[in-house]
């Protein structure tokens, strides 16, 4: 089964598809690339303070579309738990985590400033999921680019995997993060890639560039 473990395709609850009709014709390119299930990984963070029951009601909204309309594509509620304190501390409190292919968990830092993290220190949570029997994904460490190559390899001794954002090898994210995503696939430490699939204009550039 050929699966996307990291997408935004919930219509409304974060930066994603913003309506119904969007988020259809995205799990429809989707399904038309060959995908039989998709992660439906809203973000949980400072702006999108997503939980278990945003998630599930408007991934049952769009499951329902989608069969009315014969979109073969199966849809998994999760989310991608940003790591600040803002979100993440009531993440744990209040157990709002949700696995995927049996006890995967995507997580991410923020993209730019590492400040924003505040005290929380990103490989002790990652410790902690893994003492609590989940996987943790750490999603596109190729955009961190205030991390070194090293970090990476701490993270992997850790027990974390790394996914890869499709569209990063070919210059969607600019061309630092199309060198640092080489170098880290070129050391094999990719398990996953998924679309982080958002609008319209993610979909073009895959049919044009991957499809």
């Amino acid at each position: 089964m050929k699966v996307d473990c990291h997408c935004h395709i919930l219509p409304g609850i974060d930066d994603g598809a913003q309506t119904l009709e969007e988020s259809v014709f995205l799990a429809g390119k989707l399904a038309e690339w060959g995908y039989q299930r998709a992660i439906c990984t809203s973000h949980s963070t400072f702006r999108y303070r997503n939980t278990p029951a945003t998630v599930t009601a408007a991934c049952d909204t769009l499951r329902a579309v989608l069969e009315r309309r014969g979109i073969a594509l199966e849809l998994v509620p999760s989310m991608e738990y940003r790591f600040i304190p803002e979100t993440w501390p009531a993440v744990r409190e209040n157990g709002w985590l949700m696995p995927w292919e049996g006890n995967h968990i995507l997580v991410e830092l923020p993209i730019h400033d590492p400040s924003k993290i505040g005290d929380i220190v990103p490989l002790s949570e990652m410790r902690w999921l893994i003492s609590q029997g989940y996987q943790p994904v750490l999603a596109h460490p190729e955009r961190y680019l205030y991390l070194k190559m090293d970090d990476y390899q701490v993270f992997k001794d850790a027990g974390v995997e790394l996914q890869r954002n499709l569209g990063s090898l070919e210059g969607m994210y600019g061309p630092e993060v199309s060198e640092r995503a080489a170098a880290i696939d070129a050391e094999g430490m990719y398990e996953w890639v998924g679309s982080d699939l958002h609008q319209k204009e993610y979909a073009d550039f895959f049919d044009e560039h991957i499809f």
